[in-house]
């Protein structure tokens, strides 16, 4: 069985590294005894069941090859849990799957090791975006995998012409209809990039969390176009859910919805005839939808780092068919062909998609952003104070995790 509970998997392992020394001395030509004990690894993978089994395949595989016991298993768990272990003796010696936007927080707990010089590079992956995804300070600390970002859903039979900018989007949307889940911040920030806004000020690929952009110009002009979108031009209630924005496209009440590749399923399977494209201009210019990578890393706690890195080569080599093929992923390579219309587009959307934060300040950006979000769709309060509340509370934010 791939899944097994954390803390057997600890033990496990635990048990493998003391038995493999144990009853595997062979006679050498002398009759003497040779060397022949077997290394041990372990891999705890937060990917989806079906591509953890994938990755088993392959470790198994190179495992064989290189006299090496590798035991994959799959983690469910809270990342709290998965920290603890990589900082015990017995913890995993490389992680897959991981999002990077809590790498700072795995970056912090000292259990990231620096990936070796060569590894990453811009040149191997779509864009820039997903480089500096895994990047904190100037140093890289994960491999990418696979990447998601949200583009725009329209129904095939209601939207004869597919429009390029916001702005004829809202014209149109009036006839046909228009939702998503606009109070999450995830899907709105768009909005907010496109007229100049940003989270934390990226300094040649070092984020400054003293430097707040969602305040600022461009942001209160992205803000005031999601306020109109619900006070204005009354194309969905304030107090819309994912779920039911994504019912109403699926069932065709309404033409227009934003999401990202997860919802590309389930659209089939309502036998919606539909397509996917990057999102429309706003005000003449690209919203940097936000970027989301899965990642791998190795334990910086491992006995067996060198071993662990050549296995990430073997899953880097091997798995991008596994995060698409079986992982309905987007993959990061460049030179991986997908033969499928919707994920090219998702592809097209991520090369101008901005990477959510990766150090531990992001987590003093959800929650204000969210109910602030909530305060301007509801009409408590507009678009500038929105953002003079997200800045403020962010700082503060920052505070209680400093």
């Amino acid at each position: 069985m791939v899944k097994r509970s954390k803390l057997l998997a600890v033990l496990i392992a635990g048990i493998i590294a003391t038995t493999s020394l144990v009853g595997c001395g062979g006679k050498d030509e002398k009759g003497g005894t040779a060397n022949t004990e077997k290394k041990t690894l372990t891999v705890w993978s937060h990917f989806t069941t079906n591509e953890v089994k994938e990755f088993e395949k392959v470790a198994k595989a190179w495992g064989e090859e290189n006299n090496v016991e590798v035991s994959v298993v799959e983690d469910q768990g809270k990342f709290q849990e998965m920290i603890q272990a990589c900082q015990s003796d017995n913890g995993p010696d490389l992680i897959l799957g991981a999002p990077h936007d809590n790498l700072g927080t795995f970056q912090k707990a000292g259990i990231t090791a620096e990936v070796p010089s060569g590894m990453v590079s811009a040149d191997k992956y779509t864009s820039q975006g997903i480089v500096d995804a895994v990047t904190i300070g100037g140093k890289v600390y994960a491999v990418p995998f696979a990447q998601e970002t949200t583009g725009m859903f329209y129904n095939k039979d209601k939207v004869k012409e597919v429009p390029k900018t916001m702005e004829d989007l809202v014209a149109m949307a009036k006839e046909v209809g228009f939702e998503y889940n606009i109070n999450d911040f995830f899907f709105s920030y768009a909005f907010l990039s496109a007229g100049g806004g940003y989270v934390y000020k990226n300094n040649n690929g070092t984020l400054d969390p003293s430097d707040i952009g969602l305040g600022n110009e461009g942001a209160v002009a992205g803000l005031q176009f999601i306020s109109d979108l619900v006070n204005k031009d009354k194309l969905m209630a304030a107090d819309i859910t994912g779920d039911i924005a994504k019912g109403d496209f699926t069932s065709g009440k309404s033409a227009f919805y934003f999401s990202g590749p997860w919802d590309v399923s389930g659209a089939k399977e309502a036998g919606l005839n539909f397509g996917v494209v990057p999102m429309p201009t706003l005000n003449g210019k690209a919203p940097q939808t936000f970027l989301g990578v899965q990642t791998s890393f190795v334990n910086e706690n491992s006995k067996n780092k060198d071993l662990a890195w050549k296995l990430m080569e073997e899953f880097v080599n091997k798995g991008q068919d596994i995060v698409y093929k079986t992982g309905s992923r987007i993959p990061v390579s460049k030179d991986y062909v997908v033969d499928d219309e919707y994920t090219k587009a998702f592809m097209e959307q991520a090369k101008v998609a901005m990477p959510m934060p990766n150090i531990v300040e992001v987590q003093a950006m959800w929650e204000p952003a969210a109910n602030n979000l909530k305060l301007l769709t509801s009409g408590q309060i507009d678009a500038k104070t929105a953002g003079e509340n997200i800045v403020n509370q962010v700082k503060e934010g920052i505070k209680q995790i400093k």
